[in-house]
């Protein structure tokens, strides 16, 4: 505790801090300073795909290294190249530009949909109930949760919230001034609710009627979370824009908006850009984790995996149905949402030396690396389960 309370005295007091005192991580494991091993279902918010210390990854993030940490993007890079390859290899997508993170990538995205709309006599971009795209003021902007917008405004104009699976709300809202529609097909920090089919459904005839881009936000769903390479693909339609971050650099700050050809053609050189996209040593990253994905049948084994951490979870469920109101999630993205206040229950996980995410107060969130054994799974599933029960006892 004495190490977090300097981190308190010397660093923005923004986060609500773990208190582990993190000294070093391998496989599923993050490691105290007392040698103390955590079974880790967070994974760096879904960031840490392979695990901690995979050797390819290393290998590769050294490699880079020895060469080069850094040019600009001045210069055409390898890394660089060879990821944007692949991604439109695995997508269909035609072009890539690379970013810092998942909400510059979606700042990236609103200002392409904007010169979209101005080319077109459309002024709207809209997102969703529920939605999180990030913190700056941009992705603030497509967001209604008062908890990260309050004080921050005036935001952008001409932007508004449509309701997460009410197809209805997309026919009275949407009109020929709708530039773009952001979507995330499973909300993550929403708490892991997936859309609906019916609300995809309505929003692809409304693209069809209106002339608008559906933008699919899979900065948390994406690169293979959800047991296919983006969750959009679950719902049958192409998005127009898709930005991506977290999982893809192995570790290391790397985001990217994909799309086709036409549509990167209107940001014409010094129109956009970045000093730290593309870092080649996070793209020589990204290109490992995208080797695994399909090299060794990882996709298959998110999806094994998930199914079989869904099912212990509706399990746990029929136990205990008055503690666990719904289960929910695809592949290794999964939530389990109470009934109480889960604080105390995370608190003893983590007494337990296992991590789990709470989030609004009573949603366990799942997000392990993808290298997750089914022995793990059931560790973490039996410890929840007595400590699930140990509650109803005190309750």
């Amino acid at each position: 505790m004495e190490f977090l309370n300097q981190t308190d005295q010397v660093i923005f007091h923004t986060y609500k801090r773990i208190p582990i005192e993190v000294s070093a991580a391998e496989g599923m494991y993050l490691i105290g300073a007392g040698g103390e091993r955590y079974l880790d279902f967070l994974a760096g918010i879904g960031v840490n795909v392979l695990g901690y210390r995979h050797p390819r990854l290393e290998s590769g993030f050294v490699g880079q290294i020895q060469r080069y940490t850094h040019v600009s993007n001045y210069y055409a890079q390898h890394p660089q190249v060879e990821l944007a390859k692949r991604l439109c290899g695995l997508t269909g997508f035609e072009k890539v530009f690379f970013t810092n993170s998942g909400t510059e990538a979606v700042e990236g995205a609103i200002k392409l949909a904007r010169l979209y709309g101005v080319r077109q006599g459309k002024t709207d971009v809209w997102g969703c109930s529920n939605a999180f795209h990030g913190r700056t003021l941009g992705a603030l902007s497509l967001m209604d949760r008062p908890g990260y917008r309050d004080g921050f405004g005036p935001f952008l104009p001409h932007c508004g919230e449509l309701q997460f699976n009410n197809p209805e709300d997309l026919v009275e809202k949407l009109s020929q001034k709708a530039a773009a529609v952001f979507l995330e097909c499973i909300q993550g920090e929403g708490g892991i609710v997936p859309v609906t089919q019916e609300f995809v459904d309505t929003l692809k005839e409304l693209r069809n009627k209106f002339s608008f881009l559906i933008v699919a936000d899979e900065i948390q769903s994406g690169v293979g979370r959800t047991g296919k390479f983006c969750a959009y693909e679950h719902y049958g339609f192409t998005p127009d824009i898709v930005t991506l971050a977290k999982p893809l650099g192995g570790g290391l700050p790397l985001g990217a908006i994909l799309t086709m050809d036409s549509l990167a053609g209107l940001l014409q050189a010094g129109m956009h850009g970045t000093t730290f996209g593309g870092n080649p040593v996070a793209c020589a990253g990204g290109c490992v984790v995208l080797d695994e994905l399909t090299e060794s049948k990882l996709l298959e084994r998110v999806r094994e995996r998930g199914e079989y951490f869904f099912d212990g979870l509706i399990q746990l469920q029929k136990r205990f149905p008055q503690k666990i109101r719904e289960v929910r999630g695809k592949g290794l993205m999964l939530a389990c949402e109470l009934t109480f206040d889960g604080q105390a229950l995370v608190s003893e996980m983590l007494r337990r030396n296992i991590i789990v995410n709470l989030m609004h107060g009573k949603i366990l969130r799942f997000l392990p690396p993808y290298i997750v054994e089914t022995a793990h799974i059931d560790e973490c599933l039996a410890n929840l389960g007595e400590v699930l029960s140990a509650h109803r006892e005190k309750a």
